[in-house]
């Protein structure tokens, strides 16, 4: 009995502790997971695994880029609408490393990322030798940029253009629009006039792209804060750029574009400050998702990115501004006409697509977006989709422009692609998906046994107690004797078993 007594006590004991602890985990262990993440996020060479995928992104990255091969030039030139039809994809993949990494004591870190570019001919639609045409914007560029000097300076442009056998298109193969080609023209302005190309070798559209760096990148590191984890402090030394006309566009905003603060929620935004765009962008949160069992949350580029200054005031400090969708990035393109929109004007003014035969927006295609897991800051699934575009038109002096019609011409435009996949992807899910379920089914596990347990024990004890009164015998009864027989009905008195009726009963 004594026994008995004990274990129950102490199954009543474990029972007890058993929700406690159950409970506590529910509690404690969002926290230890949430400590965990950010444990392993500080950019830190002891966090080897996250540190090594900062310094070198494992991550598969592509470009995939595509022409608008002109295919009326000649009535380009007599003021007809373009037509274009779109070439490609042609398929890079994309190297990135960081370099000179310099750690502060302010907890920040100094970086050099170098980009390289192989051309991927299993993947793309065709090969480097591809021949298109294009407008030549060392022409037609030029002569928006000289529109305002005198008509014999502008004279001069045109005979020089003449000499150099420069024409107002261009038709050579992809790799040499890509990475540059020979000029005699270019040549000769970067020998006297140094400093007004962007690039002093060859001319091409990525030319100062292929193997060189973003700039010298300045971020915290999240040591001391993790909300600040990837943060800017500083590009090129600069908190603040001079490109712009207000101090708003000017800011250098967010991250560098690879990975944001964890613990996002669907109010959060994306801001990040690209080089190449020379500004701050920011996306906004679009809807959930899942990706191989991961979830996450998708972010666009709200259409105010690109919008004018009219339709969007915050907007007025990127102009001189054009229609909306474009972004004038001539301030810190040596002052050319160039622009940058969504492929095929997606999101744009659409008399854009009024000038130009041949385009087609649809937001699968030309949408870029961005999936992230919210937990960590950490993208899954990358597309980065933009366009170049020269804005033409004719300048007298210059007859290298002929008659064309003021128009937004579009050029090219390209991808960039990565996602999360392999045995990097299993890593995640297993610490970030799986590990966090098993505690969640552990805490519910140790409540519903801890719970058992307890009513366990309680069952038995009542059972206990109950037995006795159920097996006690009456007082005076033998269990062992034979039960005595019930009396028959004459041998009660009638008065016990008969209503009193108040008459005498008579005798028949």
């Amino acid at each position: 009995m004594v026994l008995s007594l004990f274990i129950s006590i102490g199954l009543l004991v474990v029972g007890t502790l058993t929700v406690v602890f159950g409970t506590v985990i529910v509690f404690v262990g969002p926290i230890i997971i949430d400590n965990q993440i950010v444990k392993n996020l500080v950019i830190d060479p002891k966090n080897e695994m996250s540190y090594t995928m900062w310094k070198d992104v494992p991550v598969p990255f592509f470009m995939n880029v595509y022409f608008f091969n002109v295919l009326n030039p000649t009535e380009v030139l007599a003021g007809e609408k373009p037509m274009v039809e779109q070439r490609g994809p042609y398929v890079y993949r994309k190297r990135i490393q960081k370099q000179n990494i310099t750690f502060h004591p302010n907890h920040t870190v100094s970086y050099l990322e170098y980009r390289s570019y192989f051309f991927e001919p299993s993947m793309s639609v065709g090969n480097e030798s591809d021949v298109v045409t294009i407008p030549n914007m060392l022409v037609l560029g030029a002569a928006v940029m000289m529109e305002d000097l005198p008509f014999a300076v502008r004279l001069m442009i045109s005979t020089t253009f003449k000499t150099f056998k420069e024409g107002p298109f261009l038709t050579k193969s992809v790799g040499e629009l890509m990475w540059g080609y020979d000029s005699k023209l270019v040549d000769f302005l970067n020998k006297w006039l140094p400093g007004m190309l962007p690039s002093t070798g060859k001319f091409g559209l990525f030319a100062e792209f292929n193997n060189s760096n973003t700039g010298l990148f300045t971020i915290h590191t999240g040591k001391d804060d993790i909300r600040l984890i990837h943060k800017v402090d500083s590009w090129n030394g600069l908190s603040k750029l001079t490109n712009w006309k207000t101090p708003q566009c000017n800011m250098i905003n967010g991250t560098a574009g690879q990975m944001w603060p964890p613990f996002m929620t669907k109010e959060s935004t994306l801001p990040f400050y690209s080089p190449d765009a020379c500004r701050s962008l920011e996306m906004v949160y679009q809807r959930e998702g899942i990706m191989e069992g991961i979830p996450l949350y998708r972010y666009v580029a709200p259409k105010t990115l690109f919008a004018n200054g009219s339709d969007y005031a915050p907007n007025e400090g990127f102009c001189p501004c054009r229609q909306s969708g474009l972004l004038n990035v001539s301030s810190c393109r040596s002052n050319s006409p160039v622009f940058i929109s969504h492929p095929h004007f997606y999101n744009a003014d659409p008399v854009l697509l009024d000038y130009v035969q041949g385009l087609q927006p649809a937001e699968d295609e030309h949408g870029l977006f961005i999936d992230i897991h919210p937990e960590t800051g950490v993208p899954l699934n990358v597309s980065i989709r933009l366009q170049l575009n020269l804005y033409m038109k004719k300048v007298s002096g210059i007859t290298e422009t002929g008659k064309i019609s003021e128009v937004m011409m579009p050029m090219m435009w390209f991808e960039e692609s990565g996602y999360i996949d392999g045995e990097i992807l299993t890593t995640f899910h297993t610490n970030l998906v799986l590990l966090p379920k098993v505690m969640v089914y552990m805490q519910y596990c140790f409540i519903g046994l801890g719970l058992a347990t307890i009513l366990g024990v309680v069952l038995l004890y009542y059972r206990k107690k109950v037995r006795p009164l159920h097996s006690r015998a009456p007082a005076g009864i033998s269990h062992w004797s034979s039960p005595k027989p019930t009396p028959p009905l004459a041998a009660f008195p009638s008065s016990s078993l008969l209503p009193v009726t108040g008459t005498n009963c008579k005798n028949r």
